[in-house]
């Protein structure tokens, strides 16, 4: 949800957003039911900005309500763009409702020990220092400066999906689970309590997928396939494959992680229950459905 060069004003945001849900209108024109999820990077870094400026004002935002927040506004975004595209095809089914929703994580998940997962910018000694106090953990990552870095937990359950599949039965496009869902722990007691945390946004997807019972689970990106061979002379797109071969190529380093070893690991997730995944360009998604493009990965068979 930025510009191609990486910009994340209010109007390039905005501009993306209006991109995606052309897309997106088309399949909830045909007749299905559609849950989307996003991503939340650049926005929750820009209120990290304003949180390191402003903290000799007032107290820093936490992670989760920095998740929440955004979560809300990229909802409303999706909202007025997809009500838009729908009007405009003359579609009065499926329109969108946003929930902004809760994923559940383990209080004694292991990365919450030892938090790697870094987020926002970088700064110099000086300004980390003055965060750290604020409780926050930062590490020196050399001649670029300091950067935080936060745990980034195993989704469990998306606590508002229940709500989602009312939405659903409804006959609404439901926006949820954005940024991963805002992470959030239960104690002992039951009580639910946010967390600093970040959670992948493409396993809660699959997470999410599960607990709805989709039959697909795509996953729409900037390249047309998932690729061997990436960054090589001779890169080979996959087509149709299954999850044993998914997680085989895995294991032989062939997908950074990064960037597509976390899609790749939510598709193989998913498929291995019995869905099928799909892993292709945003442009491509239609096409992506009805068999002709993308990455498909399968559970498959015995044999597989």
């Amino acid at each position: 949800m930025t510009s191609p060069g990486g910009d994340a004003r209010p109007e390039d945001q905005q501009a993306a957003v209006t991109v995606a849900m052309e897309e997106v209108a088309d399949i909830v024109a045909s007749g299905a039911q559609v849950v989307l999820t996003h991503g939340n990077g650049p926005q929750v870094g820009n209120l990290l900005v304003k949180n390191e400026i402003a903290a000799h004002v007032v107290p820093p935002v936490p992670l989760d309500w920095c998740g929440a927040q955004t979560q809300a506004t990229i909802g409303v975004l999706m909202l007025n763009a997809l009500e838009a595209a729908l009007a405009a095809r003359r579609v009065s089914a499926g329109r969108p409702a946003v929930l902004v929703s809760r994923t559940l994580v383990k209080a004694d998940d292991p990365h919450f020990t030892d938090p790697t997962k870094p987020i926002g910018r970088y700064l110099p000694a000086a300004e980390a220092a003055k965060m750290v106090e604020h409780g926050q953990t930062w590490r020196d990552m050399g001649a670029k400066g300091w950067r935080r870095v936060v745990a980034s937990p195993e989704p469990v359950e998306c606590l508002d999906a229940a709500a989602a599949h009312v939405l659903l039965d409804a006959g609404f496009t439901v926006v949820c689970a954005g940024g991963g869902g805002v992470p959030v722990i239960r104690a002992d007691t039951g009580a639910i309590a946010g967390v600093e945390a970040v959670i992948d946004k493409d396993l809660t997807a699959a997470l999410l997928a599960r607990q709805l019972g989709a039959d697909t689970l795509l996953i729409a990106t900037d390249v047309d396939a998932v690729m061997t061979g990436w960054g090589t002379p001779h890169p080979r797109p996959l087509g149709a494959v299954t999850v044993a071969r998914m997680r085989e190529l895995a294991g032989q380093g062939e997908f950074g992680s990064g960037s597509m070893g976390p899609k790749v690991e939510a598709a193989c997730r998913f498929a291995a229950g019995g869905g099928r995944a799909i892993i292709t360009h945003l442009a491509a998604i239609e096409d992506a459905l009805a068999g002709t493009a993308g990455t498909v990965v399968t559970r498959g068979g015995a044999a597989d």
